[in-house]
């Protein structure tokens, strides 16, 4: 029986993932570096610890890494965290799992500041029991300690949990602490790409989840 979600929150919850992705070219560009935007999204759902690196040789992180870092943080708080907005019937799918008893838990490389700012946009301040983040890890996805935290403030095991997230670094995180992970497509991922990277199903988005909630691993596990 499923205990507890742990629910991704950036391209999951709330539509943010071309905001980011924005955000981090924009930060790149001030350092002189030309990132894609669409190489960028497909960065985005790791933390700056594991995007950066793809971008930036070794020999100039030290120097680059915190400044990037902090300065991707100011643009997308100036120029995107406005445009935030929650997915559909995101609400109704986490009251729907609370009503068969699943403990609502969020697990994101999102900083703890930003995760309480997403809770107020989504409306599920209520809802939500427990939130790991970036802070709570010394490694972002696709590392599995944000899930190891989780699993240590909730004092569950893996068996008794299911992820779900949008990206396949969410699926390899949540499978290296023995997690399985159910997937939707609205971080711009495909179906196929969240199956190969170990999602145990796949939905077009949290609507889509609700709408087959009975059908669903929530319910078969």
């Amino acid at each position: 029986m499923v205990k507890a979600v742990l629910c991704d929150i950036d391209g999951t919850l709330v539509e943010s993932n071309w905001l980011h992705a924005a955000a981090w070219r924009d930060a790149f560009a001030v350092a002189d570096i030309v990132v894609d935007l669409e190489d960028a999204r497909r960065q985005i759902g790791k933390g700056g610890d594991e995007l950066i690196p793809v971008f930036v040789p070794w020999w100039k992180r030290k120097a680059t890494e915190e400044p990037l870092k902090a300065y991707r943080q100011f643009i997308f708080r100036k120029d995107y965290l406005h445009q935030v907005k929650p997915f559909p019937k995101v609400r109704e799918l986490l009251e729907r799992m609370k009503e068969k008893g699943i403990a609502i838990s969020l697990a994101s490389s999102a900083h703890k500041s930003e995760l309480d700012v997403y809770k107020k946009i989504a409306n599920i301040e209520d809802l939500v029991e427990e939130s790991s983040s970036a802070d709570d890890a010394k490694r972002s996805k696709p590392h599995p300690d944000i899930f190891e935290a989780t699993l240590k403030k909730l004092g569950l095991s893996p068996k008794e949990m299911l992820a779900l997230g949008d990206t396949p670094y969410d699926a390899e995180a949540a499978g290296k602490a023995s997690i399985l992970t159910v997937g939707v497509t609205t971080g711009g991922w495909s179906e196929k790409e969240l199956l190969h990277a170990g999602c145990i199903e796949v939905y077009k988005d949290v609507e889509d989840l609700l709408a087959n909630f009975e059908r669903s691993a929530f319910y078969k596990i």
